[in-house]
C-alpha cells in the first residue's frame, strides 16, 4: 500500500517534471512490480482454498447401509432419499432426519444439536433422530423423513462453513520471525532514508542553492523514499506464511494420493515431530479380516479350514449341540446375512461378527430359519466396557433363554455348568476350569482372539425393562478367530525405530494374543513390558513415572487407560504423540493426542470427527508415509526460511551501507521488488514443494523443544550473506576499473551488473539450499519440476528485465562478458556453500 503511494506522487511528478511518457517510466515500473507481487500471491492463495474444497468434499464421502428396494446395500450419504431405511450401529454418525423403526437400547448423543450431554434413549415413544447427532449405545433401523438443508443439522450448518483458516503452530513460530525481521527493515529503512536525505542537503549546501528546491530534488526525494519503502518490502518476509501454506496445501495434496486425507493442516506439521505411535491392533496392525480358525467345543479343540467339511467337524458333537451353537450364533449377533441383487450371500457386520456369522454357516446353519424360530425380548449391544454381548429369546416351547457372547474370561467366570458332545448340561469344576482357561490361553499365545458363547435358561419372568442377568450361565463353546498382521507392518515398524518414534501397541485384547502380534510386528522387543490395564490403572504417578518409557504394550484396556497413557507421555514425558484408533471408544484418547489418526474404512464417525488425519486404507504403512510427509514439510520450510533470511540480510547490509558511505542505493525500487519476488513466492514454490526422501526417516524427531533454525542453518546463512556481501562490495568500490566503465552510463552499467550479480547469487543459492547438511545438492533436482520451472522462469524473466525492460527496472543491457562474470559470481556462491557444510556444528 505504501509503494503504490509512493508510485502514485511518482507518476504526478514525473509526468509534471519529464513529461509524458519518459517521466512515467518509474512510477510504472513499482505499479507493474506490485501488481505481478499480488497477482502471484492471489493465485497460490486461491489455489490452496480450492484444495480445501476439495479435501471437504473427501471428508464428507460417508457410506450407509440402507435397505432400499428390498435389499440391503450401502450407498453414500449424499444418495439418501426420504423413505430409505437406514441401520445404524455404535459410533454412526445419524445422516438425515429420520423416525426410529425398531432397535435395541438405543441412546443417542445430541449434544452437537442441544449441547446436552446426556445421552437420549430413543425408542417408540421417543422416535426422532436428528441428522449429525451421534449413536453412544444399541442399533437400530430408521426411516429417512427430510434430508440435505431442510435437516437440522443443515439448518444448523448453512450459517457455518468449514475451511483451513487455523493458523498452524509452526505459522505462529514463523509469524513471530517475521515481525521482528520486520521491525529491523523498517529501522533501517528508516535510517537509510535519512541518511540519503542529509547527502542531498548536505550537496544542495555545498552548491548554495539549498533554498531553490525544483522537481528534480522532489524526484530525488522520492526515490530515496520509494528506496526506504523497499527495503521494508524486502525485509519483511510474507513469504514465510505463504511458504507453509504452499508447502502444507502440497503435502495434503501428495498425502491424498498415498492415502492419507488430512482433516487440519497443522497436523502435517506436527507428524514430522511426533517421538511416539500409541497403535491400536485391530484394524491397524492387523488386517481386520476375521475368520475362525479353531474352536473348542464340548471340551474337543477342532481346527476349522477350507480342507474340513462342516461333517467331519461335527462328528464328534450331537445335534442338539451344534444346534445350540448355530442358534447362539446366528442370534446374539449385530451383523447380518443378506442375498444381494445378484443372489449372493453377503455378510454384514463388524469383522468380529462376520468371522463368527461365516463360521455359523459353515456347521450348517440357517440364519433366517433360526431368526424366525425364536423371538428376540431384549439385546445389550456390545460395547468396549462389559466387554459382552447379550440377548434374551422367547422360545416356541414356552420360557426365557439368555444368549451371551464376549472376551473370554469374562464369559468363563459367569459360567458354572458346561455342555458335553451328548447336548448334557455337566456342572464345570476346578479341573475342567483350568482346562479351559488353558485352552484360552494356547489360543491367545497363538495370536488368536478368543470368544466364549454360553447360554442359560431364565424361565418365565423375566421383562425387557431388567438387565440381563450374568451368572449361572452354561458354557457351550470357546472360538479362537484368527486377525492376520497387515503385509508390511514389520518394516514400517522398522523405519519408525530408526527415525527415532517409539511404537507402543494399546489394545483391548488378551495379553497373550497382543504378545504374540507385537511380537510379529516387532513392537515387543525384549527389554520391553506388557502389562494389562486394570494393572497399569492402580499404579501411582511415582510408579508409572518409572513404567510408562518401558511399556510397549497394553493390553485388556479401557478406553481411559489409553487416554491416560497418551497424557502422561505429553505432560511428564514432553512426548509428541500421535495416537490411531477406530473406536468411538477411542475418541478421548485422539482428541487428547497431538495427533489423532483415525481409521477411514474401519472407523467409526466419532473417531473421524476427533481426529486430525485419516488412513483413507487403514494400513499402519501409512502412518508412516505420514510422518514422513510431516517432516519434509519442516525441513522444506527450513530450507526455505535458510534462503530467504540470506537474501533478507544481503539486501539490506548493501543499501543501508551503500546509502551511507556513498550516498545512493545500488538496487532500486523495482529491481528490490522483484528480488523480494524471487524469494518470497517462487523461492517459497521452489523449495516448499520438495518431495521428501528416505533420508528423513533416519534422523531422530525434532520433538517438542527443538529450535526452528538450527545452528547447520545460521551457519549456512552467515556463510552465504559474507560471501554475497564481499561480492557486490567489491564490483561497487571496483568494479567501473574492473570491467574498464566510463562514459555516462557508467554508473548505471554497474549497477545493473551489481543487481545481476545479486539475482544470480539467489538463484545459485536456491539450488544450495536444498539440502542443509549434504554437499550433493543436485540429486533429485530433475524429479521435482516445480523447481526447474522455478529457476529457469527466475533466469529468463532475469534476462528480459535487463535486456528490454531497463526504462522501467533502471538497468542497462549487459555485453556477454558481463553476463558471464555475473553468472560466475553467482555460481561461486556454491563451493563456498559446500565447502562450510563441512563444518560440524551440531544437530540443534
Amino acid at each position: 500500500m505504501i509503494l503504490a503511494v509512493c508510485a502514485l506522487v511518482s507518476l504526478i511528478v514525473g509526468i509534471a517534471t519529464e513529461g509524458w511518457p519518459k517521466g512515467a517510466h518509474d512510477g510504472l515500473g513499482i505499479v507493474a512490480s506490485i501488481f505481478l507481487v499480488v497477482f502471484v500471491t492471489a493465485t497460490s492463495d486461491y489455489k490452496q482454498s480450492l484444495q480445501f474444497k476439495d479435501l471437504d468434499k473427501e471428508k464428507k464421502k460417508i457410506t450407509v447401509q440402507v435397505t432400499r428396494n428390498g435389499y440391503r446395500q450401502k450407498i453414500s450419504i449424499f444418495d439418501l432419499l426420504p423413505g430409505d431405511i437406514v441401520h445404524l450401529a455404535i459410533g454412526d454418525q445419524v445422516p438425515t432426519d429420520g423416525l426410529f423403526v425398531s432397535g435395541y437400547s438405543l441412546l443417542v448423543n445430541e449434544s452437537s444439536l442441544s449441547g446436552e450431554s446426556e445421552p437420549v434413549n430413543v425408542t417408540a415413544e421417543n422416535p426422532f433422530l436428528s441428522s449429525g447427532t451421534k449413536v453412544q449405545d444399541g442399533s437400530c433401523k430408521m426411516l429417512v423423513t427430510t434430508v440435505g438443508m431442510r435437516t437440522q443439522w443443515g439448518k444448523l450448518m448453512a450459517t457455518l462453513s468449514e475451511g483451513g483458516d487455523d493458523e498452524t503452530p509452526l505459522q505462529v513460530k514463523l509469524n513471530g520471525v517475521a515481525t521482528i525481521i520486520g521491525k529491523i527493515g523498517l529501522f533501517f529503512a528508516v535510517v537509510t532514508f535519512a541518511v540519503l536525505v542529509q547527502g542531498l542537503i548536505n550537496r544542495k549546501m555545498i552548491e548554495r542553492s539549498h533554498w531553490s528546491w525544483s522537481g528534480d530534488d522532489a524526484l530525488e526525494m522520492l526515490e530515496y523514499f520509494a528506496i526506504a519503502v523497499t527495503i521494508v518490502v524486502v525485509a519483511v518476509p510474507e513469504g514465510l506464511p505463504l511458504a507453509v501454506t504452499l508447502s502444507l496445501a502440497f503435502a495434503m495434496k501428495k498425502m491424498m494420493n498415498d492415502k492419507a486425507l488430512v482433516r487440519h493442516l497443522a497436523a502435517c506439521e506436527t507428524m514430522g515431530s511426533a517421538t511416539t505411535i500409541c497403535s491400536d491392533k485391530t484394524g491397524t496392525l492387523t488386517t481386520n479380516h476375521m475368520t475362525v480358525v479353531k474352536a473348542c467345543i464340548c471340551g474337543k479343540v477342532k481346527e476349522v479350514s477350507n480342507s474340513v467339511t462342516s461333517s467331519v467337524f461335527c462328528s464328534d458333537f450331537s445335534d442338539s449341540v451344534v444346534r445350540m451353537l448355530t442358534k447362539s450364533i446366528f442370534t446374539n449377533t449385530g451383523g447380518e446375512i443378506v442375498t444381494s441383487k445378484d443372489e449372493k450371500i453377503e455378510i454384514l457386520g463388524t469383522p468380529t461378527e462376520a468371522a463368527l456369522l461365516d463360521f455359523g454357516l459353515f456347521l450348517g446353519g440357517d440364519f433366517h430359519a433360526e431368526r424366525q424360530a425364536s423371538k428376540l425380548v431384549k439385546v445389550e449391544p456390545f460395547n468396549s466396557v462389559k466387554k459382552r454381548m447379550g440377548v434374551v429369546l422367547w422360545r416356541p416351547e414356552g420360557g426365557f433363554q439368555a444368549h451371551c457372547k464376549g472376551a473370554s474370561e469374562i464369559i468363563l467366570s459367569a459360567c458354572n455348568k458346561v455342555l458335553d458332545s451328548n447336548g448334557e448340561v455337566t456342572p464345570l469344576d476346578e479341573t475342567s476350569i483350568n482346562i479351559l482357561e488353558d485352552t484360552i490361553e494356547q489360543f491367545a499365545s497363538e495370536a488368536l482372539r478368543t470368544l466364549c458363547l454360553a447360554y442359560k435358561d431364565i424361565g418365565t419372568d423375566f421383562s425387557a425393562e431388567n438387565p440381563i442377568p450374568f451368572e449361572g450361565y452354561t458354557l457351550i463353546g470357546i472360538v479362537g478367530i484368527k486377525d492376520p498382521v497387515r503385509p508390511g507392518v514389520k518394516e514400517s515398524v522398522a523405519i519408525c525405530r530408526s527415525a527415532g518414534i517409539t511404537v507402543r501397541m494399546v489394545t483391548g485384547d488378551n495379553i497373550n494374543t497382543a504378545k504374540a502380534i507385537a511380537r510379529e510386528c516387532g513392537i515387543l522387543t525384549d527389554d520391553g513390558i506388557t502389562i494389562e490395564g486394570p494393572e497399569f490403572r492402580v499404579k501411582s504417578e511415582e510408579e508409572l513415572h518409572e513404567l510408562i518409557p518401558k511399556i510397549q504394550v497394553m493390553a485388556r484396556s479401557s478406553p481411559m487407560d489409553k487416554h491416560t497413557l497418551v497424557k502422561q507421555l505429553r505432560s511428564t514425558f514432553e512426548e509428541v504423540v500421535a495416537v490411531t484408533g477406530d473406536g468411538t471408544n477411542d475418541a478421548p484418547a485422539l482428541h487428547e493426542a497431538d495427533i489423532g489418526l483415525a481409521m477411514g474404512i474401519s472407523g467409526t464417525e466419532v473417531a473421524k470427527e476427533s481426529a486430525d488425519v485419516i488412513i483413507l486404507d487403514d494400513n499402519f504403512s501409512t502412518i508412516v508415509t505420514v510422518a514422513k510427509w510431516g517432516r519434509s514439510v519442516y525441513v522444506n520450510i527450513q530450507k526455505f526460511v535458510q534462503f530467504q533470511l540470506t537474501v533478507n540480510v544481503v539486501a539490506l547490509i548493501v543499501n543501508f551501507s551503500s546509502a551511507c558511505l556513498t550516498g545512493s542505493a545500488p538496487l532500486t525500487a523495482v529491481q528490490l521488488l522483484w528480488v523480494n519476488m524471487i524469494m518470497d513466492t517462487l523461492g517459497a514454490l521452489a523449495l516448499a514443494t520438495e518431495p521428501p526422501n528416505d533420508d528423513l526417516m533416519k534422523r531422530s524427531p525434532v520433538g517438542r523443544k527443538g529450535n526452528f533454525i538450527s545452528n547447520a542453518m545460521w551457519r549456512n546463512i552467515l556463510a552465504q550473506s559474507v560471501y554475497q556481501f564481499v561480492v557486490i562490495w567489491y564490483l561497487q568500490t571496483s568494479g567501473k576499473t574492473v570491467f574498464n566503465l566510463d562514459g555516462p552510463d557508467s554508473d548505471l552499467i554497474l549497477n545493473t551488473l551489481i543487481f545481476n550479480s545479486f539475482v544470480f547469487c539467489q538463484v545459485f543459492n536456491e539450488i544450495s539450499s536444498r539440502d542443509m547438511e549434504k554437499i550433493n545438492v543436485f540429486k533429485g533436482i530433475l524429479e521435482n519440476i516445480i523447481f526447474v520451472v522455478v529457476l529457469s522462469f527466475t533466469a529468463l524473466f532475469q534476462i528480459i528485465i535487463i535486456e528490454f525492460l531497463g526504462t522501467f527496472a533502471n538497468t542497462h543491457p549487459l555485453t556477454w562478458q558481463q553476463w558471464a562474470v555475473s553468472v560466475l559470481l553467482g555460481f561461486l556462491g556454491m563451493p563456498v556453500a559446500a565447502a562450510v557444510k563441512m563444518i560440524p556444528v551440531g544437530s540443534r
